[in-house]
């Protein structure tokens, strides 16, 4: 819809659900890819496919900054905030969702078949007189949060030598440029 409607109200939850919908379609076929390669856990292509596909329009948007600012620091604060905004409400809002789910729900059948035996999780007391609550067991979350935080280590080592060496986090000269890219990518 036009952005004059409703002062761009109407637009922007409009752009809010389409956004939302690609995002099911893209962990549909993360997923669906998944299944098809043997050799790659669901946690590796959520990690890799998802986090591409839900990241293209901050590059580009990012790349739009960039080619319009000459030091290119809108581009570089549109990457950290937009990174860290899908990994603050990637994992915050689900796991809200579900805590809320499972403090509202009256039969813990289920909740007591997963947890109450589980030994990794004797910390929140004896077996069979456990208090119900969201679990999340370390696993996966663990390694994706390492593969996350040595990445964004490594950029920001290779965007502070490029400001240090260059003059700057983007552009220069053509062989920085594409072998940057090239690390980056």
């Amino acid at each position: 819809p036009p952005t004059d409607y409703c002062g761009g109200w109407v637009c922007f939850c409009v752009s809010l659900l389409m956004i939302g919908g690609v995002t099911v379609i893209i962990g549909d076929m993360a997923n669906l890819f998944g299944c098809v390669l043997p050799f790659m856990e669901n946690e590796i292509t959520a990690i890799t496919f998802v986090a591409l596909g839900t990241s293209l329009p901050d590059t580009f948007a990012s790349k739009t900054a960039a080619t319009q600012d000459p030091y290119a620091d809108a581009s570089v604060g549109n990457v950290t905030g937009s990174n860290s905004v899908n990994v603050f409400l990637g994992l915050g809002l689900p796991w809200m969702i579900a805590s809320l789910y499972w403090s509202g729900i009256t039969s813990h059948d289920e909740w007591d078949a997963l947890y109450q035996e589980d030994e990794d999780l004797a910390w929140m007391g004896p077996a069979n007189k456990r208090a119900k609550a969201y679990v999340v067991k370390a696993g996966s979350l663990a390694f994706s949060v390492m593969v996350f935080t040595g990445c964004a280590i490594c950029c920001i080592c290779i965007l502070a030598a490029r400001r240090n060496f260059l003059g700057g986090e983007l552009g220069g000269p053509k062989a920085s440029k594409y072998l940057t890219s090239a690390v980056l990518v």
